[in-house]
């Protein structure tokens, strides 16, 4: 569906996100798809945005987390535009959401969090929710591109135990 490559999706990328953008912003002219045209410059002018603020480049790791806020901007949208009952507001949502996600590297598994977690809280020697925070933190560091709501839920339910 996307014609995004696989270097962009992950750390060995040769080229840096922001030229694939560039890239990909004249291909989605070319194609007149309006919907991967305004996907790509929402992220190119929060990028840009992020960059004024702190008045520096930013490197791939934090035009992902840039990314990974807008895809979070989008699932919030879809969830609200469902309960509007916008079906046409939803599926270009949608459409966006899965265009960032194509920059975004492959979320680990629910079973690879768990593991992780596990592993994690034992380190720590975490026995109550009272540790969540630490075991959040460490859990997100180890964890590159872990949604926090699901890691959330893992790590709550293990230390609910």
């Amino acid at each position: 569906m996307l014609d995004i490559d696989a270097d962009s999706r992950g750390t060995n990328s040769v080229m840096s996100i922001k030229a694939k953008l560039s890239e990909d912003l004249k291909a989605a002219m070319r194609a007149k798809d309006t919907v991967r045209l305004d996907a790509i410059r929402s992220v190119r002018a929060a990028i840009t945005l992020r960059e004024v603020d702190s008045q520096k480049e930013l490197d791939d790791a934090a035009v992902l987390d840039v990314i990974r806020a807008l895809r979070k901007q989008r699932l919030e949208s879809i969830e609200l535009f469902q309960a509007g009952s916008r079906a046409d507001l939803v599926e270009r949502e949608t459409r966006e959401k899965e265009f960032l996600e194509a920059y975004l590297p492959e979320a680990p598994t629910r079973e690879a969090i768990e593991q992780t977690v596990a592993q994690i809280v034992a380190e720590l020697g975490a026995t109550s929710v009272k540790d969540m925070g630490r075991v959040m933190q460490a859990s997100k560091e180890r964890l590159a591109g872990v949604d926090g709501k699901q890691l959330s839920e893992v790590v709550r339910a293990l230390l609910s135990r």
